[in-house]
């Protein structure tokens, strides 16, 4: 069976000094990888954050949660992602997706187009990326990007860094099982907002099947990763009272009512004792082959780490 990998947050704005510390202590927890989330808005720049949390560490592996394509031309972004690999010895997860917070997009006034034009998109620079970090002369004619007869930075990983796409919808998730080492599944975000019943085990499952059809005989080399949404991580004794918090706020923010077993049982809801979590993680795994957690910001799911680590 796959080991576990556990994931951290460096979402919080903290100073240099800090953001090492945090990397540092990760790293001696047993920590797979430090992430930074992809936003515009009220946080730092995850390709700097990167490579800070890279030079305070050794082993720590570092990547975004994840790289917002319409942000940056993929080349420009490949050597980006290139120069971290080299300088933190082969340390780089390349983990991107196609957008989804409006807001930031309205924030500088960038287009936020159709969801099946930006994950078109997101397929194109994938494969720009990909080809970019090879270090081999290539050319690419897309409907989006064009490249011509350009030579990238090679990154240390070969032939490329392991790459994750995250998603929620169908025609990402496809795109993730033909291209991705690691797929991220997500939630689904409508135009209306966060899709509640996307958060449940039966959407879970209904994903991997889409990934599975697209990636064939490559699917069992996969590896699957789910974090927290809709609700933040919560170690508590009292579950029902915060299931029960968790249903209502959700009916609120969704106009959807989850029950408490879809609650209790959805993969991106981390509710209850550590103890409880592990379990959960075990059984996610064992039923779906999810093996990769983020577990939040560094502090949240300590616990949960200190049992399942290592096996």
């Amino acid at each position: 069976m796959r080991p576990f990998t556990f994931l951290t947050d460096a979402r919080a704005i903290v100073g240099g000094a800090e953001l090492a510390e945090q990397a540092r202590r990760a790293e001696g927890l047993g920590y797979h990888a430090m992430v930074v989330p992809d936003h515009l808005l009220g946080q730092l720049s995850p390709v700097v954050a990167m490579t800070a949390i890279a030079a305070a560490t050794t082993t720590l592996r570092v990547g975004a949660f994840v790289l917002n394509n319409d942000l940056r031309h993929p080349a420009v972004l490949a050597q980006d992602l290139a120069a971290i690999d080299v300088l933190s010895g082969g340390r780089l997860d390349v983990a991107i997706g196609a957008g989804w917070n409006k807001p930031e997009y309205d924030a500088i006034g960038l287009p936020f187009d159709p969801t099946p034009v930006r994950q078109a998109r997101l397929a194109e620079a994938v494969t720009v990326i990909k080809q970019c970090l090879t270090g081999q002369p290539f050319s690419f004619t897309g409907e989006y990007y064009r490249i011509t007869d350009y030579t990238g930075e090679a990154a240390v990983q070969r032939p490329c860094p392991p790459v994750m796409i995250g998603g929620g919808g169908r025609r990402t998730l496809a795109l993730a099982g033909r291209e991705a080492d690691i797929v991220g599944l997500a939630p689904r975000i409508t135009a209306a907002g966060l899709d509640a019943r996307s958060l449940t085990l039966e959407a879970t499952r209904e994903k991997l099947d889409w990934v599975a059809r697209a990636a064939g005989d490559r699917y069992p080399e996969l590896v699957f990763n789910v974090y927290p949404s809709g609700w933040p991580p919560v170690l508590t004794d009292d579950l029902d009272g915060e299931v029960a918090t968790v249903i209502a706020a959700l009916e609120q923010a969704t106009g959807t009512r989850l029950t408490a077993r879809e609650v209790l049982d959805s993969p991106h809801l981390f509710l209850g004792s550590a103890g409880r979590l592990a379990d959960k993680f075990e059984q996610l795994r064992a039923e779906l082959g999810i093996t990769s957690f983020m577990l939040g910001t560094p502090g949240e799911l300590d616990p949960v780490l200190a049992r399942l680590a290592g096996t």
